[in-house]
């Protein structure tokens, strides 16, 4: 007679780059799987874990640290990026021994590390401990694809060509690409950081990607013939898509406090596709003469704006604006999703950074894009070209968008036929992303499938 074989729950070991927009993609994954009967350990640094709120988070996360040499400070007491790569990677190898020796000794043992892709020396920690490896990539696969080939030297760098072809892609130009790679020698520190995601690529089990397979189709297919590749995204939480997790309507984890309440109350009371939402995210820092511009160009247009201006970014208001804007409501943070969701938002004024980019394509917010650097670049190419729901803010030789431009492109996308083109297209993404992390669709088969074969592997 067969031995009977008994399953163990999985256990999964879940450690993201500390940054928001580096954490909430990969807590909105572990939901999910939670949701599929795994168990979840959040690892964050202990800096981190000292200014991150997860009040809200799902009771069933147990949470561990690591340090990355900065515990009192993270990235803000390094003398540079680079410093801190190198400490992160010293430190963070050490500690994240320790954690796992700790947890083999317990009853709850790991059973698999799912690891940010900025952070590839948990590779050898986690193998050491004969740990199978899940990478989880949180750009966009058009970005993974270019940055891939700029860190296997198949792209010429300095790029020499005008015109970039590769596989799986539109025709880009070189202005088209992430800034690190158009640009080279800007920033060594970040090039290092975003091509160096791929040096133990190899090594993983699996590579899990916070995209859908509708949105880049071929670029995803010519990548699943190199790497173990799953769409697991879009990570947004589940009551902004699917609504299959209750109670799932924020991410859970925040480094700001929030105004949401009184955005959603100021909306409530303007008509339907009426607003200027503008947003440059968690960590874009704009030029003054840059807030200027859009200061005047809001103020010019005439229409309703909500305008996210971080507390650190409020001294490069223009004298007075805060007072005189009496058609804007200016506040410090608030709950993206929300405001995005509300019927009275007609468009989005984005840097175009790749969460925010998942998020108005799932809440259907056709976009104005105003990259500023990295993947944004690359990303807003896509918004107009490719998934056809955006203009952009084309900026002058002092890369500056101008006042005239944006008062434009919100003209463009509130009164022409071709804005109305563009939300009818924002709709048809709304409808695919939920689709494909409902049930059956192409993300929850995939995150179905991944848990799945960590079960099987866990079976004794």
């Amino acid at each position: 007679m067969e031995k009977e074989t008994k399953t163990k729950t999985p256990h999964c070991l879940v450690i993201p780059y500390p940054t928001q927009g580096h954490i909430n993609p990969m807590l909105q994954f572990s939901k999910r799987l939670l949701q599929k009967g795994t168990k979840i350990t959040l690892v964050n640094t202990i800096s981190n874990s000292k200014t991150i709120s997860t009040i809200n988070l799902n009771k069933s996360f147990q949470f561990e640290t690591i340090s990355d040499g900065f515990d009192h400070g993270g990235l803000t007491s390094a003398k540079n990026i680079e410093t801190y790569i190198d400490t992160f990677r010293r430190t963070g190898s050490q500690t994240l021994d320790q954690l796992l020796h700790k947890l083999a000794s317990t009853d709850n043992p790991v059973d698999c590390v799912i690891h940010d892709a900025f952070l590839p020396w948990i590779v050898d920690v986690a193998k050491k401990f004969q740990l199978p490896v899940a990478v989880f990539l949180t750009q966009a696969c058009c970005v993974n694809s270019i940055n891939f080939h700029a860190f296997k030297r198949w792209l010429d760098l300095p790029l020499l060509e005008t015109e970039i072809v590769l596989p799986g892609l539109p025709k880009l130009d070189a202005s088209d690409l992430p800034s690190f790679l158009y640009q080279y020698g800007t920033h060594p520190g970040y090039f290092d950081l975003l091509t160096n995601q791929f040096s133990m690529i190899d090594q993983a089990d699996w590579v899990l990607a916070n995209t859908f397979y509708e949105l880049e189709q071929e670029v995803v297919e010519w990548l699943m013939k190199i790497w173990p590749l799953k769409t697991i995204g879009p990570c947004v939480p589940s009551m902004f898509l699917d609504k299959r997790l209750k109670d799932d309507n924020e991410y859970g984890g925040s480094i700001f406090t929030t105004n949401s309440e009184s955005c959603i109350k100021w909306l409530d009371t303007k008509p339907k596709g009426s607003v200027v939402y503008v947003s440059f995210g968690s960590r874009a820092s704009l030029s003054e003469d840059q807030i200027h511009e859009l200061a005047c160009g809001l103020k010019n247009c005439g229409r309703y704006f909500i305008w996210i201006v971080r507390e650190t970014e409020k001294g490069k208001l223009p004298k007075g604006f805060l007072e005189l804007s009496e058609k804007g409501l200016i506040v410090t943070w608030c709950q993206q999703l929300e405001v995005l969701e509300h019927e009275a938002v007609g468009c989005f004024v984005t840097h175009c950074g790749w969460n925010s980019t998942l998020e108005a394509l799932s809440l259907g917010v056709p976009v104005i894009a105003m990259p500023i650097w990295t993947d944004q670049i690359t990303n807003a190419k896509f918004f107009v070209d490719v998934w056809k729901i955006g203009v952009k803010g084309v900026a002058d030789e002092k890369g500056i968008v101008r006042r005239e431009t944006l008062e434009d492109c919100i003209k463009e996308m509130m009164e022409t036929e071709k804005g109305n083109e563009m939300k009818k297209n924002a709709m048809k993404w709304k409808s695919a992303a939920r689709n494909c992390v409902d049930e059956g669709g192409s993300s929850d088969e995939n995150i179905a499938d991944f848990v799945k074969e960590l079960t099987l592997r866990g079976r004794v």
